[in-house]
């Protein structure tokens, strides 16, 4: 075989994973995607190997619900061609190879630096002499926003290439927020420090990014995960899903001066997050998830102050996206505003809503189920085919909706879970493991590899942001750039998350 198989929170031996020839390597990943809109390339990095640099490749399959992962050896110095030059999807991927390693890839079409990372080859590179796409033109001209907003959100820079009001090209430079959070993952020994770690890849994505640590390193030490580990993580997943998505809708409205919007569907997103507090002790749910165990277990209480809060909830959330959805100057912002089509979000691997604003279906509970949507809930896919501002809102109101039905029939079958038992997590020894799951924008990917004693030798995290990044950069073309605001925004990509 040229690639093993393996499946999501499974872990394997290291020593599984065939090691081919970089010509074969590359042939195989490629032709796994080719003619296969069904499979997407959900890590790919890179792991010093004595004297050589060691690649490993993850591809998923949608269908068979199967990941495929195999491996090459090369020199650092080695002069290569490039699997993006056959496959975008590979893009952003070797980029990040060739910062960390100085691999030189000899046909690579857009090779930049991902993030400025810490532990870079060439520290020469730096924000400051970012290779921005010029264009030398005196009818075109240059608009440089970032990395310090108007708003207070996260630092990033975006390069407009315009011709007079026409956004013609847009270049998103980011690494402003780079932590080294994977290699704090290797210094850090502690199981609390990194599950802390975890949680704060990406601040509004507590519960996606712990669940992925939390499945993969019980999958890492073989723990079964416990039905009420699975319940928790699930129920407070949607949870994440309902507060972020009405929070979007909310900000959605203010750029385009819809102030009723605004306030109505900013504060119903407070129940939802307060619940967090009421739950755990913290709103954006901190704490909460960890392996093997959990601090603040869910009671009867709890289940019926769930249970009121989404009465209120949905009663005035329904009047308000009924007034929001058929207002003629909110669909005249909206509706044909930042398309990307489906050719587009395929060939750049977009993942999650931004994959399935364009009828892509990418969706981690349905292609690679995890914790309680392997067994109680089926999920189907909320779908749509314009691809445009509008399609990113009506799908997040769609999946609000879905989300509190998910909710509630987990609560339905809710009975109180007997005292957990004292799980010892220690890691087994060369093992490799990926665990996924499904964000609230979408794909999150957590990956590891433990040496012979047991000790982690690389922890890879890839956030939804990571693809998707591109998606903006392809929906403000051909726009007016006082459209760009809010086109970001029907995104709402993460910063952190990607620089990680």
């Amino acid at each position: 075989m040229r690639y093993c198989s393996l499946f999501n929170n499974e872990s394997i031996n290291e020593k599984e994973i065939p090691v081919l020839a970089y010509e074969e390597f590359l042939e195989e990943n490629v032709n796994l995607l080719k003619g296969h809109p069904e499979r997407h390339c959900i890590n790919y990095f890179g792991l010093k190997d004595d004297d050589k640099i060691k690649l490993y490749c993850c591809i998923a399959d949608d269908y068979t619900h199967a990941i495929y992962v195999n491996a090459t050896r090369i020199k650092a110095d080695e002069k290569i061609p490039s699997l993006t030059f056959r496959h975008h999807n590979f893009e952003k991927f070797e980029c990040e190879i060739a910062e960390n390693f100085g691999i030189r890839y000899i046909d690579h079409p857009w090779l930049k630096p991902l993030r400025i990372s810490h532990n870079r080859a060439d520290l020469s590179k730096t924000i400051a002499n970012y290779p921005f796409f010029k264009s030398e033109s005196e009818e075109l001209h240059e608009v440089g926003v970032g990395p310090i907003h108007a708003g207070i959100i996260e630092p990033g820079h975006f390069r407009f290439t315009c011709n007079g009001e026409e956004i013609l090209h847009l270049e998103i430079q980011l690494g402003y927020q780079h932590r080294g959070i994977e290699d704090l993952f290797l210094k850090k020994n502690k199981l609390l420090e990194r599950a802390t770690l975890a949680e704060n890849i990406a601040g509004d994505t507590t519960i996606g990014h712990a669940t992925a640590f939390a499945n993969l390193w019980e999958s890492l030490c073989h723990v079964e995960t416990t039905e009420e580990l699975h319940f928790s993580r699930t129920l407070a997943l949607e949870l994440e899903r309902i507060a972020m998505h009405t929070g979007d809708l909310a900000a959605i409205s203010a750029d385009i001066a819809y102030q009723l919007g605004n306030a109505v569907f900013g504060r119903l997103r407070t129940p939802i997050v307060n619940f967090f507090q009421e739950w755990g002790g913290n709103r954006l749910a901190k704490g909460l998830i960890r392996p093997g165990k959990i601090n603040y277990p869910f009671s009867s209480g709890l289940q019926k102050k769930l249970l009121a809060i989404f009465t209120d909830y949905e009663r005035d959330f329904y009047e308000m996206a009924e007034l929001f959805f058929n207002l003629p100057s909110v669909l005249a912002r909206l509706e044909h505003t930042g398309i990307v089509n489906y050719k587009q979000v395929l060939e750049i691997g977009a993942v999650g809503m931004s994959a399935r604003m364009s009828n892509l279906e990418r969706d981690i509970r349905k292609t690679h189920p995890f914790n309680l949507f392997k067994n109680i809930i089926t999920h189907i896919p909320v779908m749509k085919t314009q691809g445009d501002v509008f399609a990113r809102a009506h799908l997040r109101y769609e999946e609000i909706s879905q989300s509190i039905s998910y909710c509630k029939k987990l609560l339905e079958n809710f009975s109180s879970f007997g005292q957990p038992e004292a799980i010892q997590l220690v890691p087994e020894k060369e093992k490799f493991c990926i665990a996924l799951t499904e964000g609230w924008r979408g794909e999150i990917c957590h990956c590891a590899i433990t040496d012979k004693q047991g000790h982690l030798k690389i922890y890879k995290i890839k956030d939804p942001s990571f693809h998707n990044w591109k998606a903006l950069e392809l929906a403000v073309r051909n726009n007016e750039i006082s459209d760009f605001p809010l086109c970001n925004k029907s995104f709402n990509l993460s910063y952190c998350g990607h620089d990680l």
